[in-house]
């Protein structure tokens, strides 16, 4: 059974950072692209970021180019979002997503 688990949300000030993990498991991590996607209040979902397999190729929306990096450790079969300079629009529940599904979540809150 494919699962991911994300962690590593909260709340935080404006100019704050953030690094979010997603724990993988019942896929081939190795082999899988991974995305992690983000949803605000009243809002759709937005994706946000991308990794290849590998991890030699990242994307990002322009929003967060700059302040976000995206990375995975393949032996642990962990992604993770590192999250800079963090601004009240960037709040949002903070999904991965990779060998066909989405996590549950998590909550990511800027504000002074």
């Amino acid at each position: 059974e494919v699962q991911l688990v994300e962690s590593g949300g909260g709340l935080v000030q404006p100019g704050g950072s953030l690094r979010l993990s997603c724990a993988a498991s019942g896929f081939t991590f190795t082999n899988t692209a991974m995305t992690w996607v983000r949803q605000a209040p009243g809002k759709g979902v937005e994706w946000v970021s991308a990794i290849n397999s590998g991890g030699t190729i990242t994307r990002y929306v322009d929003s967060v180019k700059g302040r976000f990096s995206i990375s995975r450790d393949n032996a642990k079969s962990m992604l993770y979002l590192q999250m800079n300079d963090l601004k009240s629009a960037d709040t949002a529940v903070y999904f991965c997503e990779g060998g066909g599904r989405r996590g549950q979540g998590i909550q990511v809150t800027v504000s002074s």
